[in-house]
C-alpha cells in the first residue's frame, strides 16, 4: 500500500544520479503513454506527477518518495516523440541509458505501454535493451478502460508475441477507470521483499568471509 508520496527532485545529467540508499522502480515509457497519470492513480494524488495533453513534456529524472523512503519512483524522459528535435532526443536517451547503467538502488523498470497499440520499436528497443544488461523489468498495460474485455485479451496476445515475453506477466491498467492498481502493488510488494532478502543474503556473506578471514 502507498500511504505517503512526494516529488523530491529532477535530475537533468546523468552525473548528477541521486542515491538515496534505498530501493527504486523507474517507470519508463515512449511518450503519452501515460507515465504521469500513472503515478498519479498509483499514489491516489491527482497532481503529484504533473500531466500535460502535449507529449513529451517528461524531460528529466523525476525523483518521488514513497512511504517516508521506503522506495522511491523514477519517472524517466517519455522517448519516441517526433516533434522533439534530434538532439534533444539523444540527450534524453543518453540520461536515461546512464540511470539504468548506473544506478545502484535500481530493482525493476516498469515499462508501461500504451494497451491499444503494438509496441513500438522505441519499446522493442528498450525491452531488449533491458534484457542485454540482466536488467528485471515489468511490462505495464496502460488505457485499458478504451477496450472491451475481449479486445484487452487480443491486445495483451499482441504486446507479448511483439516483445517476447508471457501474457501472463503483462499488468493491465487503467488510471482513468482505476483498474489494475491490486496488481501492480502486489508486484511492488514482492520487488520489495526480494530485494530485502539479497540484501540480508549480502550482509549474511559478508559476515561469513569476515570469520573466515580471522580464522
Amino acid at each position: 500500500m502507498i500511504k505517503q508520496a512526494k516529488f523530491v527532485t529532477s535530475v537533468a545529467d546523468g552525473k548528477n544520479i541521486q542515491d538515496f540508499g534505498v530501493p527504486e522502480i523507474a517507470i519508463a515509457g515512449k511518450s503519452n503513454v501515460g507515465k504521469s497519470s500513472f503515478i498519479n492513480f498509483m499514489t491516489n494524488q491527482n497532481k503529484l506527477a504533473k500531466t500535460s495533453s502535449e507529449p513529451g513534456r517528461t524531460r528529466l529524472l523525476n525523483y518521488f518518495e514513497i512511504n517516508n523512503g521506503e522506495y522511491y519512483f523514477v519517472d524517466l524522459p517519455g522517448y519516441g516523440y517526433a516533434k522533439v528535435a534530434h538532439g534533444e532526443k539523444e540527450k534524453w536517451g543518453v540520461l536515461i541509458e546512464n540511470y539504468l547503467r548506473t544506478s545502484k538502488n535500481l530493482i525493476n523498470v516498469f515499462v508501461l505501454v500504451d494497451m491499444r497499440h503494438e509496441p513500438t520499436n522505441d519499446d522493442k528497443m528498450l525491452i531488449n535493451y533491458l534484457f542485454a544488461y540482466h536488467i528485471p523489468f515489468t511490462v505495464i498495460a496502460t488505457k485499458a478502460d478504451k477496450l472491451s474485455r475481449a479486445q484487452q485479451q487480443k491486445c495483451k496476445a499482441v504486446i507479448a508475441t511483439s516483445l517476447a515475453i508471457g501474457v501472463n506477466d503483462i499488468l493491465v491498467t487503467s488510471a482513468e477507470k482505476k483498474t489494475g492498481k491490486e496488481g501492480v502493488l502486489a508486484r511492488i510488494d514482492n520487488l520489495l521483499a526480494y530485494a530485502e532478502q539479497l540484501k540480508v543474503n549480502s550482509h549474511s556473506g559478508a559476515d561469513e568471509e569476515e570469520e573466515t578471514a580471522k580464522n
